[in-house]
C-alpha cells in the first residue's frame, strides 16, 4: 500500500516546491519595484547619495554667517547618448551660509530635432546635501528645446547657515538626460 501512495506524495511534494519558487519569484519582482521608492525616502531622509530635496527650500531669514565662507563647485554631466550641450556659467563660486545666489547652466539641443531634458541633481559630500537649499531650480521641470536652440537656466540658492564646520566645499552635480522619448 505504501508503493501507491509513493508516486502521490512524490507529486504532492513537487507541487509545493513549485508553489514555494513561484512565490519567491513573485515576491522578489515586487520587491525589485519596491526598492526604487524605498531609496528615494531612504536618500531623502539621510542625504545619502548627495541627494537633493526636489521641493523649492524657504528663504532663510536669521541673515547671514559672514564669519565662515563656502565654496560651491559646479559640475554638469550628459548622459549617454544625449545630443545635449549643458555647462555651468562658472566653475565654483564662494558664499556665505545663508547668502543667497543666484547662476546660470547653458543648454542647448544638438540635434535636428525637438527634445526634452531633465536635469538630476547630486550635492557632496552626501552630508552637505540637507544643508544645500535650492529655491529656484532648472532642475524642478523638464526642459523641453527645439532643435539647434540653446537657453540658460536659473539656480537660485544658499547653503544654510547650519552646515557643519568641517564642511568647507561642496559640489553640486548636475547629469542632463534626454527624455524626449518619455514625455
Amino acid at each position: 500500500m505504501s508503493d501507491t501512495n509513493e508516486p502521490n506524495d512524490k507529486r504532492q511534494q513537487v507541487n509545493k516546491s513549485v508553489r514555494k519558487l513561484v512565490f519567491t519569484v513573485v515576491a522578489m519582482f515586487a520587491f525589485g519595484f519596491a526598492l526604487v521608492p524605498l531609496y528615494d525616502v531612504f536618500c531623502d531622509i539621510t542625504g545619502l547619495n548627495g541627494k537633493t530635496n526636489e521641493t523649492a527650500a524657504e528663504v532663510y531669514q536669521d541673515g547671514i554667517d559672514t564669519s565662515r565662507v563656502v565654496r560651491v563647485q559646479f559640475i554638469s554631466r550628459i548622459a549617454k547618448g544625449a545630443p545635449w550641450q549643458f555647462e555651468p556659467e562658472q566653475n565654483f563660486i564662494d558664499v556665505h551660509p545663508g547668502e543667497m545666489k543666484f547662476v546660470k547652466f547653458y543648454a542647448k539641443n544638438q540635434s535636428d530635432k525637438y527634445g526634452v531634458a531633465q536635469a538630476v541633481p547630486s550635492v557632496s559630500p552626501g552630508q552637505a546635501a540637507n544643508y544645500f537649499q535650492k529655491i529656484e531650480c532648472f532642475c524642478f521641470n523638464q526642459q523641453p528645446l527645439e532643435a539647434d536652440n540653446d537657453v540658460w537656466m536659473p539656480l537660485q540658492f544658499y547653503v544654510d547657515p547650519e552646515l557643519p564646520e568641517h564642511i568647507e566645499e561642496l559640489t553640486l552635480s548636475y547629469t542632463l538626460y534626454d527624455i524626449t522619448e518619455a514625455s
